[in-house]
């Protein structure tokens, strides 16, 4: 996990540099994040599902390799397009990693022990997450960027080996695998369309279009197919079964929020950070360390109160709160506000992350059956992943859309600023008009105050979306079933009900039957249903 979280995480604070660069623009910005977090939430259930077919530390060793591999892929890039398909093959991976380290740590730790191995999970999220934009922003201003992709690699090394000769998990029995490729089609259909439709409405055309009508047609018909097809599907690709179980469905609309927050907030506080602030690289990154903190001891503290006492609840729901504050209170920025007030406000939005993103899956592997673990926490992350993604594709449509309108209301601005700048005016005009994201730090003080405040406008604006996905996030974990935290890990808990299958008890006096189910229901030995199993 510390190789996926740093791979992604050493790229944030130098995204602005790299879209610069390589002559993106803002959809391009968006894309390049969204990209990995689209094939990660389509790729997570498929992980999931193999978790439950075969070799869960084999998957987990492929799973790091793709990574890895797709990672040093970015580093090459030398145009948009390329560096977008690599961070969608690396998503892949990433996958991997998230569903598969959250099924290995079922298979040898009880929910009530996971509590505190959680904390520990979002304790090294939260290293690699303060060391990641750190680092990055060093190598960035040092070497430049495209050692961020380089980085990970002997860390990687260094994992799949410890991997290899540390990690033993119980054997279990497998049974034939049957991947619900059409699921997979299906599901990568409706998921994409909606969100190029997201990124491009409003720009590349216009919201009541053709081209948006047959993008959302498309995309609806897709996902309605995808729910016959998994409704009658052997095995399906996200068994909507498990949408039965109340715990299973409200921590689901609880994650979709969690991701939201944790993924938007990570994007965009860094863009805030250097288009508004004016920061570097290695500025940004440590500017966005109170949010990481938030994160790193609510994680840690909170994993451990859940596993001394046995109660998330309460948790969850401050945890809740805590995400409603900060997304609130983020929506209120300005390129000159307080940093003190921002610092508060990144903790708070931290803190709520930290509490509810690993605890949910553990409230989900708690109740899930056995067999279904796998599948059950892979479906938890991968809605949390797909609401991310979303997310930021909204909250990068609304921040380009409104720093558009932003920049036509201060044309008058502009000019007067372009003006003043004498002989360097026609360099800042054909940089203005090629497209691609500003230099904010680079420009002449008089330019450069215009554009902090149109991006710190922009992103505050953005910010206010997450508000009401953080208000269903708290709707949804307070009508959790306060379910208690089991002692066994889950091959204790398929031991035990392969145990309670084989024990009938049966009250004194009546027969023992034995036989097919028809031979019980037509004997003539007493009562067809006078037996009471246990």
């Amino acid at each position: 996990m510390f190789v996926s979280m740093l791979a992604s995480t050493v790229v944030s604070t130098s995204l602005p540099v790299i879209v610069h660069d390589l002559g993106g623009d803002q959809a391009a910005f968006t894309w390049v994040v969204t990209a990995t977090l689209l094939t990660t939430a389509i790729s997570t259930p498929v992980w999931g599902k193999l978790a439950d077919l075969v070799n869960r530390k084999l998957l987990f060793q492929i799973a790091i390799v793709i990574f890895v591999l797709a990672t040093a892929l970015a580093g090459f890039a030398q145009e948009p397009t390329l560096l977008i398909t690599a961070r969608a093959i690396q998503g892949v991976g990433a996958g991997g990693l998230a569903a598969l380290s959250q099924v290995i740590m079922a298979d040898i730790l009880s929910p009530r022990e996971r509590g505190r191995y959680m904390g520990l999970f979002g304790a090294v999220m939260a290293v690699a997450t303060v060391g990641g934009p750190l680092l990055g922003g060093v190598i960035t201003d040092g070497l430049g960027w495209r050692w961020n992709f380089f980085v990970s690699l002997p860390v990687a090394v260094l994992a799949l080996i410890i991997v290899q000769v540390t990690l033993r998990l119980p054997k279990v029995e497998r049974r034939k695998v049957s991947i619900d490729y059409t699921g997979i089609v299906l599901l990568s259909v409706a998921v994409s369309l909606l969100l190029i439709w997201v990124t491009g409405a409003g720009k590349n055309f216009d919201w009541w279009s053709g081209t948006t009508i047959w993008m959302v047609s498309v995309a609806l018909v897709a996902a309605i197919a995808f729910i016959i097809v998994e409704l009658r599907s052997k095995e399906p690709l996200i068994p909507l079964s498990l949408f039965r179980d109340r715990t299973f469905t409200l921590s689901v609309i609880a994650s979709i929020s969690t991701g939201i927050a944790m993924f938007g907030a990570s994007v965009y506080l860094s863009q805030y950070m250097q288009l508004a602030r004016g920061a570097t690289p290695t500025q940004a990154g440590l500017m966005t360390i109170p949010m990481i903190a938030g994160l790193l001891i609510s994680s840690i503290v909170v994993g451990a109160l859940i596993s001394r006492f046995g109660r998330w609840k309460p948790y969850l729901v401050v945890g809740a709160l805590s995400l409603i504050a900060g997304s609130s209170l983020l929506a209120t920025i300005h390129y000159d506000t307080n940093f003190a007030l921002v610092s508060l406000y990144m903790f708070l939005l931290g803190a709520g992350v930290g509490m509810t993103m690993q605890n949910l899956v553990l409230v989900v592997q708690n109740t899930a059956k056995p067999t279904e673990i796998g599948v059950a926490s892979s479906g938890v992350t991968f809605f949390r992943s797909l609401g991310g993604t979303i997310g930021v594709s909204v909250m990068g449509a609304a921040l380009a859309s409104s720093v558009t309108g932003l920049l036509g209301d201060a044309k008058g601005k502009i000019a007067a600023a372009l003006a003043g700048l004498g002989d360097k005016a026609p360099y800042w005009v054909e940089q203005l008009h090629s497209g691609s994201l500003p230099d904010v730090a680079a420009m002449p003080p008089a330019l450069r105050v215009i554009f902090e405040d149109i991006y710190a406008q922009g992103i505050a604006s953005s910010f206010l979306i997450a508000v009401p996905f953080a208000v269903l996030s708290l709707l949804a974990i307070v009508f959790l079933p306060n379910a208690s935290l089991s002692r066994m890990t889950t091959r204790e808990r398929a031991q035990a009900s392969e145990a309670d299958l084989a024990t009938v008890t049966v009250p004194e006096g009546v027969p023992t039957v034995t036989g097919s189910l028809d031979a019980r229901t037509s004997g003539a030995d007493g009562p067809a249903s006078g037996g009471s199993a246990h």
